[in-house]
């Protein structure tokens, strides 16, 4: 389906990745964003996007997704529980069925697929470990497409994804209420990418994503997590978290926070530059420095 000559795009998940895509391509494209709330469909269109109403965990409420475009995003993380990913699965069922099928998808996965590596450096060649029921989800989903895809026709693009930071997604709350992280020696690396930069290189999949093929869509920074938690501290001029030992630490975080705490890796980016869009913040000290620099 077009609209005055734009080609049309399928987003699924407008969370606030969603939303920054949308708004950008929107002046290209005819975008359709897909959502479970009619709540949001003001705050959709604001961003130049049409409403749909659906639900990924109803697969009845999806039919109306089938010829709407030949581009989709995927951005709809999955569901809470399981170690299947039940909605991937429901929108490539549907995606399948229309007259005007999908021909390009772009699935914004994330770095955990690889698990712990003990500190050791990760590609996008390195085989996939999930630890958690959260990342095996993920792995699950990227199975499901990589193998619907070319049978249906369909180049893929997986964006891998690490920690996602911004001036409104920083831990500034877990700073202030002094949240312990692990001391020097026993601390995790962490890896990630600013908002705007993701929005970007998702927008960037769309024209310059090649076939059936995962890109590591971080920085490239290779920092410790505590030493993370102290950039942030000294640039809002809080107080550095405490560091303690692992055994004392897992015993008072939830076991999310632990889960990403525990695994270490260092995920490199070298096949970023196929989507030819250079990062306007290569790494979290350079975005620091911007907020310093404009209080």
């Amino acid at each position: 389906m077009q609209s005055f000559g734009k080609p049309s795009i399928l987003i699924i998940g407008c969370g606030d990745i969603g939303l920054r895509v949308a708004k950008q391509l929107s002046r290209s494209h005819r975008v359709f964003a897909l959502t479970t709330s009619k709540s949001r469909f003001q705050e959709l269109r604001k961003v130049g996007a049409t409403p749909i109403l659906g639900n990924l965990d109803q697969p009845e409420s999806l039919w109306r997704l089938s010829s709407l475009a030949q581009t989709a995003i995927h951005l709809a993380p999955p569901q809470n529980q399981g170690s299947r990913d039940c909605r991937t699965r429901n929108l490539i069922r549907i995606l399948a069925q229309g007259s005007q099928a999908v021909r390009r998808l772009i699935y914004i996965s994330t770095t955990g697929v690889y698990g712990d590596h003990q500190g050791a450096k990760v590609s996008e060649s390195t085989p996939v470990s999930p630890q958690s029921e959260r990342a095996q989800r993920r792995v699950d989903a990227e199975l499901a497409l990589r193998l619907w895809a070319p049978a249906h026709g369909v180049a893929l693009t997986i964006l891998r994804v690490p920690g996602i930071y911004a001036a409104d997604r920083l831990p500034l709350e877990r700073l202030q209420s002094q949240t312990p992280v692990l001391r020097p020696e026993e601390d995790a690396y962490s890896n990630h990418i600013h908002s705007d930069d993701l929005a970007r290189l998702v927008c960037a999949a769309v024209y310059h994503g090649k076939p059936q093929r995962v890109i590591n869509t971080c920085d490239g920074g290779e920092t410790k997590m505590g030493d993370y938690f102290d950039e942030v501290a000294d640039a809002f001029g809080l107080d550095r978290p405490p560091r303690m030992p692992a055994e004392q630490l897992q015993k008072i975080v939830n076991p999310m926070l632990w889960s990403f705490m525990r695994e270490s890796r260092r995920v490199t980016n070298t096949r970023l530059h196929e989507l030819k869009t250079p990062l306007r913040y290569p790494s979290v000290t350079h975005f620091l420095n911007t907020i310093s620099k404009n209080p």
